[in-house]
């Protein structure tokens, strides 16, 4: 083959081309591409009849790209389109075949890049000066789409290769890139652990996140010194802080006093991330003390603390290199509030905004909306996992009609919100990429309607299975089970019991075809329940049955136990006596005053 330019004009798509077709094709993704670059790689053609012409053997889409760029330079006044040609490879003329092999080769060889790859090359044009906006025009994807491959930046070389091959899904690999180099290693050594569990997708981000267990390994002060009270676990080789406020306390001054030492070092800044914040490497680029870097103190939710040293943003790099004011050579200047200001200032806007909340509740609603959905250092929201190990279970949930109704209202939620469709749950971080603040701002513009929507999914994810709050809403609204279940594979396969199925006949029968068959197997006792529900072999068919123990309320079939809704429902039992007992007299001795009929004075906005 040789190389050359050849016209657009001059070029048509063969009938061996492996993408040939008579409808439009589509060109979307690699448009942004060519309209940046220009056709980059050759196009396979070969001599047609017409002379000097020729006939695309592989590249249909790139030429199609190129006439939708060319027509748009036209409609621009750009004459040079008229002409505008690409690189081709011209094949020798010869038969057929050869055309075919070459176009297959081409489009069967060719395999999308996969994340990996793309962060590997993202990450070379970064370096080279590139800013995201203009990566993303150039490949035709959504900012956000970059920064999110780029997070992988964050991994250790080894998760990288494990989310290459799979290994790994996307949801672990997305808390993985929230995750410290040690919690990173922790999490490899659980994979490598043969007796240990490695938790992956929304179980990864309770490891990572949950719970206020804080290691003494990550005290940057002296433990004994503190006098604080520390537990060990069973075997002694970690140790928790018995009290974490306190363990806080200690840790921040720590922190502050490790700024203090920075400070006098000569760096020009330190700056202390939130909770909520991560320090992402490829936002940024080293600088010495004397070209004003910084320090970043990275803090995790565990307790630990990492000091990135010698960092400016990759903005204030590219000041520096274009030598504009501030850029190279620039001092940066210090705070001009102590950290033990900032404190003082923060815990009283603190105080003045959590006292004026109460005058708003719809504001307080939508704020605490926020938080159940995102999550943050006091809030830690989890959603019902809906796990089984057993497939017949797993497959009957997915398939049953309250799944398929709540998914649905769901996935409004997640439209309303701003959210992906494809986010399998409303809460558990979905709105990490903005933080608390920008779901908060989105529910200011909802309606209550709209709101109250969101709230019934929010609570809906979070309910527990199995938990007496099921039963207790239940039977309040009044669930009919027969609207959301019927017996199937999954229910039948599970029965066991020869009694048990006895009661079963009798529910969907009655007593006598019961007795009748009291001898019989547990298989014709469950064919006889069948027929009674389809309506089949002579029986009478039964619409609408449920099985005691999933109505509202639940009720058993012996007096065995073991039945979990009916336990459920006894702590509602006892919690309704409770909740309904008489109230004591407020006017007998000792008693504790009553509230006013009408609030006091400074109180009227909170009744409002």
């Amino acid at each position: 083959m040789k190389l050359d330019f050849i016209p657009l004009s001059k070029l048509s798509i063969s009938k061996t081309n492996m993408r040939f077709t008579k409808t439009a094709t589509d060109v979307s993704d690699i448009l942004p591409t060519v309209r940046r670059r220009g056709v980059i790689q050759p196009i396979i053609v070969r001599p047609n009849c017409a002379p000097d012409a020729y006939e695309i053997v592989a590249g249909s889409r790139r030429f199609h790209a190129a006439l939708i760029v060319a027509e748009e330079k036209r409609a621009m006044g750009d004459a040079d389109s008229e002409v505008a040609a690409i690189p081709c490879a011209i094949l020798e003329d010869g038969d057929d075949a050869d055309a075919v092999e070459a176009s297959m080769i081409e489009n069967m060889a060719r395999r999308d890049a996969d994340e990996v790859t793309q962060w590997e090359s993202f990450t070379r044009l970064v370096k080279e000066g590139r800013k995201l906006g203009d990566i993303a025009d150039t490949f035709g994807l959504p900012e956000l789409t970059v920064r999110r491959v780029l997070a992988l930046g964050n991994l250790l070389p080894r998760i990288r290769q494990m989310y290459a091959r799979d290994d790994i899904d996307r949801a672990t690999v997305r808390h993985l890139t929230l995750a410290s180099k040690s919690q990173q290693k922790a999490w490899l050594a659980l994979v490598d652990h043969e007796d240990a569990y490695a938790p992956t997708g929304s179980q990864l981000k309770g490891w990572l996140f949950g719970g206020q267990s804080v290691g003494t390994r990550h005290a940057l002060f002296d433990i004994e010194a503190s006098g604080l009270v520390t537990i060990a676990d069973l075997f002694g080789d970690d140790r928790y802080f018995a009290d974490a406020d306190a363990f806080w306390d200690a840790q921040n001054a720590a922190i502050e006093a490790r700024r203090e030492d920075y400070l006098d070092e000569g760096w020009q800044g330190v700056v202390i991330l939130s909770p909520n914040d991560y320090f992402s490497v490829w936002e940024h680029v080293k600088a010495t003390k004397r070209k004003g870097g910084r320090i970043y103190v990275e803090v995790r939710a565990t307790g630990e603390v990492t000091f990135h040293e010698g960092y400016l943003t990759r903005k204030e790099a590219e000041r520096m290199a274009k030598g504009d004011p501030g850029g190279k050579g620039m001092k940066v200047a210090r705070p001009e509030v102590t950290s033990t200001m900032a404190t003082y200032i923060d815990l009283h806007r603190h105080a003045a905004v959590r006292a004026a909340l109460t005058g708003f509740p719809a504001v307080a609603l939508r704020l605490m909306v926020a938080h159940a959905i995102v999550g943050s250092p006091y809030w830690k929201v989890q959603a019902d996992p809906q796990t089984s190990r057993n497939d017949l279970i797993a497959e009957s949930i997915e398939n049953a009609p309250g799944e398929a109704d709540f998914d649905h209202m769901r996935r409004k939620a997640l439209g309303l919100l701003g959210f992906g469709a494809e986010e399998p749950t409303l809460i558990g971080g979905n709105g990490d990429d903005y933080g608390v603040v920008g779901v908060f701002l989105t529910l200011l513009d909802l309606n209550d309607a709209q709101v109250m929507g969101i709230i019934a999914i929010v609570m809906g994810e979070s309910l527990a299975s199995g938990s007496a709050a099921v039963d207790a809403v239940g039977m309040h609204i009044g669930v009919d089970m027969a609207d959301y279940w019927q017996a199937d594979g999954a229910f039948f396969e599970l029965l066991r019991d020869r009694e048990i199925l006895g009661h079963l006949v009798a529910d969907v029968t009655d007593p006598t075809v019961a007795a009748a068959n009291a001898q019989e197997k547990g298989k014709t006792l469950k064919a006889i329940v069948r027929d009674a529900l389809d309506g089949t072999n002579g029986r009478e068919k039964k619409d609408r049955w449920v099985p005691r123990w999933m109505l509202f309320p639940p009720a058993a079939y012996s007096a065995r136990g073991g039945v979990g809704p009916v336990d459920a429902h006894a702590r509602v039992v006892a919690a309704m006596a409770i909740h309904d007992a008489p109230q004591p007299d407020p006017d007998a001795p000792g008693s504790i005053c009553p509230l006013p009929d009408e609030p006091e004075e400074g109180t009227q906005r909170l009744a409002a």
